[in-house]
């Protein structure tokens, strides 16, 4: 069957050699100055080596701006942009770069900065002289400035889209202009205008509140839209010019979903006056300014899959040129189906390349696809935290240059002891390398805890992972002994022995006398409990039981001696929970430390007051945490490396199994 995601497409004036999009995303990859580097070179070129046909560079700043972006607003950052696209064309790949301005005055912020900076320098020279009262001075001069520029950035970030004058407007408008000629310079195929951000919140009647000709009616929002794009095609008409459709979409409950771009109608309105206006495509998206990313990059289970692609639909119905579709288009057979039944012609799979950057090269070979879990705990959570992203089932993201499989000098026979996902890593990669690897697990399924992981509420999707090495390991040869637990001797037969026998749930710390004691553990894998539940431990593992228990009706309470529970929980699916709470009534002792258990009686104080809490309970769910598991090395004479859970002090999450399995296997 010929498969319509390695088909060509023509775009404006190029050729796409198929329809594989990596989508602009935010990676913190970028050197400080906001060029492209090492480490991002790295990253793109992985995916133009994975067979994708279109990238496109998220987030490109025309004006010199303290948003951690990468930059081109002046003719010395050209060089750099030339090396990325002469290195992707090398792959047939072309390349974008999304045009963006911050909603906020970048000239006004930035002079402030740098008045704050003049004056620490001016503090530092005053105390190296031994002038205490003028280093006094301008250190609080410093401080004075930079906390006006923030104060002023925050306003700016809710107010400037109304307040900006339109000679702001055209300048931020040139700017784009000479940026676009820069691409042109360096030989860059593609500009994509960033339709959300500024342009976006022009264009939204929610967020715009401008009275002059940029304000009030749709053709007066949308103006600053088609003039950008007019600019861009009148400075670089070489290029293909993509736009960024952002659409206010709607939830379950009625409310709306970002404020940003237009509500569905206009969308598709401004979608023909785009077309109109010269736009060779339209990537139709989510729009953004909701204060919670989730809200644009949803995590599993939240929304259903392909959940823009009804708008992408009426786009795709009321204009000539192609579109692509973004959000949660997961598999590659979703993407077939998409484009067979008309829907979109492009396929953006953003999170789904950092999972594994070779979509299209495995469409074609036919090999198996490691599925992205849209989890956001390596993606989302670390663009929320300035850090640079990678997903949690890829070892190598972002360091694609030391980070790779090796292939082996020599084939060595390879035992790894544990199916779980640390263990399955391992022989994959081992496998990879050319090793005879068989792996023997104990129970009767391969996954270990990732079992557990999928019961709470919205986490089945995790196991799409297991999913990948119940495929992927057959075909590399390696065998896999269920219900086996292999003695010294048997092992002693092979070269190298990999185990990763994972963790278990520890055991109370405080004195319990009690019958009505169970396992975190124990609850997820299907033991019954009733009545009313108290579980010890707010971490991730207590908190998804908790909602778990919610869900199933039980009076849930959930103890936790920290100040807040889940602190290792993703941002975009914190507030799922929260509201999971609310609705459920879950009650949350928080600060709280359990002293002491006798039978339906929990003992415990608040840690910050001192005070004594007694809390009654007909189930107490133990879920204070892990500990690893101890696999008994008398007479095994051959070499071994101990990964996942058991080679720590401390266990770990998902990402850390991974990297632990993946290094195991790369050091045999």
């Amino acid at each position: 069957m010929a498969n319509k995601l390695l088909e060509p497409i023509k775009v404006g004036n190029i050729t796409l050699k198929n329809r594989v999009m990596f989508p602009p995303l935010t990676t913190g990859y970028e050197e400080r100055d906001g060029s492209i580097g090492e480490r991002s070179l790295s990253f793109y070129e992985r995916l133009a080596k994975g067979g994708t046909a279109y990238i496109v560079i998220g987030d490109v700043a025309p004006v010199r701006t303290a948003s951690p972006t990468p930059k081109l607003y002046d003719d010395s950052q050209i060089p750099v942009y030339k090396k990325l696209a002469d290195t992707l064309h090398k792959y047939d790949c072309k390349v974008a770069l999304q045009l963006f301005h911050p909603e906020y005055d970048v000239p006004g912020v930035g002079r402030m900065i740098m008045q704050a900076g003049m004056a620490r320098q001016a503090a530092a020279k005053a105390q190296a002289e031994g002038n205490a009262e003028e280093t006094a001075k301008q250190t609080q001069l410093a401080e004075q400035i930079t906390k006006d520029a923030y104060a002023k950035l925050h306003h700016d970030m809710q107010h400037f889209v109304s307040e900006a004058s339109v000679e702001q407007l055209e300048e931020i408008k040139a700017g784009i202009a000479a940026c676009a000629k820069r691409a042109v310079q360096a030989g860059i195929d593609a500009i994509e205008v960033h339709g959300d951000r500024l342009v976006g919140s022009l264009c939204s009647k929610l967020l715009n509140h401008r009275t002059d000709e940029y304000g009030g009616s749709f053709e007066n929002r949308v103006r600053y839209a088609l003039e950008v794009v007019k600019a861009i095609k009148e400075a670089a008409p070489e290029l293909m010019l993509e736009y960024k459709l952002p659409i206010i979409t709607v939830n379950a409950d009625g409310t709306l979903r970002g404020k940003g771009g237009l509500e569905e109608d206009e969308g598709v309105a401004l979608a023909k006056l785009l077309e109109e206006a010269g736009v060779d495509m339209i990537q139709v998206a989510q729009a953004n300014h909701t204060g919670n990313m989730g809200d644009t990059i949803p995590p599993m289970g939240d929304v259903p899959y392909n959940w823009t692609l009804p708008i992408a639909r009426r786009v795709k119905q009321t204009v000539s040129i192609p579109v692509a579709t973004v959000g949660r288009v997961v598999s590659v057979e979703a993407g077939e189906k998409i484009l067979a039944d008309g829907d979109a012609d492009i396929i953006a799979y953003g999170r789904s390349m950092l999972t594994d950057p070779d979509i299209a090269n495995k469409i074609a070979s036919g090999e198996c696809i490691r599925e992205c879990l849209n989890c956001n705990k390596g993606c989302v959570d670390a663009i929320q935290g300035r850090r640079y992203i990678s997903c949690v089932l890829n070892a190598e993201n972002g360091n694609e240059t030391s980070v790779f499989i090796k292939p082996s000098d020599s084939v060595k026979k390879v035992a790894v002891v544990g199916a779980g996902i640390a263990g399955l890593e391992a022989a994959r990669v081992a496998a990879k390398r050319g090793h005879k690897v068989t792996v023997y697990e104990k129970s009767d399924k391969i996954g270990g805890q990732i079992n557990l992981a999928a019961v709470p509420p919205r986490k089945s999707e995790i196991l799409r992972s297991i999913e990948y090495y119940r495929s992927i390991l057959p075909t590399l040869g390696v065998i896999l002994s269920m219900n086996t637990e292999p003695s010294a001797d048997e092992l002693n037969t092979y070269d190298t022995v990999i185990i990763a026998v994972g963790a278990h749930n520890m055991a109370l710390p405080m004195p319990a006398e009690s019958d009505i004691i169970v396992s975190s553990w124990d609850v997820l894998n299907g033991q019954e409990v009733s009545g009313k539940c108290v579980v010890l431990g707010g971490g991730l593992v207590g908190t998804e039981t908790a909602e778990y228990l919610a869900q199933k009706g039980l009076d849930v309470s959930i103890v936790e001696m920290m100040d807040k529970i889940a602190t290792g929980e993703s941002s975009t699916v914190m507030p799922l929970i929260t509201k999971d709470f609310a609705e459920h009534n879950v009650k949350q002792y928080v600060n709280t430390k359990v002293s002491s258990i006798e039978q339906k009686v929990i003992h415990a104080v608040n840690t910050q007051d001192n005070s004594e809490i007694v809390i009654e309970a007909d189930t107490i769910i133990n879920a204070l945490g892990s500990k690893k598991n101890i696999f008994d090395t008398t007479g095994l004479t051959v070499p071994f490396i101990l990964a996942g859970d058991c080679s720590g002090e401390r266990t770990a999450d998902i990402a850390a199994a991974i990297r632990s399995g993946y290094n195991a296997g790369n050091e045999v």
